[in-house]
């Protein structure tokens, strides 16, 4: 199944990192966001990509231009300047880099993307949110679903650690983020191809333009996830999921 990533936003909330790539491109153990959202993707089956790329967009196509050379080892003969490339386990995925304008919106990106979704369900996430969410759970609910649009929803973890009171006294200081009580869409949606209906301009938004309208009338449903979500919004949530990373207890990652 075809799958689309939302990389074209200006990550304006993450401007210590932004400022010189695009959040898409920020990196975890060495490698984007991006190609950890896209593994994930991929060992669950899904190895067609389409990037909506927009702010600092350069970046990622040069990512993925080098990635084939880089990948693996190289030997070069200086006196000739011949160089032989050495392939190791290079990702058989397809990747269509796809310019969708510097200022446009989510619903807007999705839009200019319809020319390439239009034989059938695909699916979409956001280029800056990690999870351990079972794809083909979230497909099963949507084939059953009836539904033009299926996310999923999670429990974001809240920003603060949390006290345990005995009356008066802290019995208790936790500082790991605790689950908050509200679902909130999380990405990684179902799609299909009737969702184009709903956006018409680059200014129209996914979120309200289309899914507050499905839901409206009643075409939209969720999966709720109750395992492991994380965006990456803020410098304290790049630092968390790198720290996630080099414990080795990454919860998404899903590869050996």
């Amino acid at each position: 199944m075809k799958v689309v990533l939302l990389a074209g936003g200006l990550g304006t909330r993450l401007s210590e990192e932004t400022d010189v790539r695009p959040k898409p491109m920020v990196e975890i153990g060495g490698y984007p966001i991006l190609w950890h959202i896209m593994k994930s993707y991929a060992e669950q089956g899904h190895r067609e990509f389409f990037i909506a790329l927009g702010y600092k967009g350069n970046q990622i196509k040069r990512f993925f231009l080098d990635y084939d050379q880089l990948g693996g080892d190289i030997t070069v003969n200086l006196g000739s300047g011949h160089t032989d490339f050495h392939k190791k386990d290079i990702e058989d995925w397809v990747v269509h880099l796809v310019d969708t304008g510097l200022p446009t919106n989510t619903g807007g990106r999705l839009k200019r993307l319809q020319p390439y979704l239009q034989d059938g369900t695909f699916m979409l996430t956001y280029g800056d949110g990690l999870c351990d969410v079972d794809l083909e759970v979230v497909i099963d609910l949507h084939r059953r679903s009836g539904a033009l649009a299926t996310l999923t929803a999670v429990r974001p973890p809240a920003r603060f650690g949390g006290l345990t009171m005995e009356g008066d006294l802290v019995a208790d200081f936790d500082e790991k983020p605790q689950i908050g009580e509200g679902w909130i869409n999380g990405g990684f949606m179902v799609l299909e191809p009737g969702v184009f209906d709903y956006l018409s301009t680059d200014g129209d938004s996914l979120e309200s333009d289309a899914l507050e309208r499905l839901a409206v009338d009643r075409r939209l449903a969720a999966h709720r996830h109750e395992g492991f979500w994380q965006s990456m919004d803020t410098l304290r949530d790049v630092r968390l999921v790198e720290e996630y990373w080099r414990s080795g207890t990454a919860p998404w990652k899903r590869w050996s």
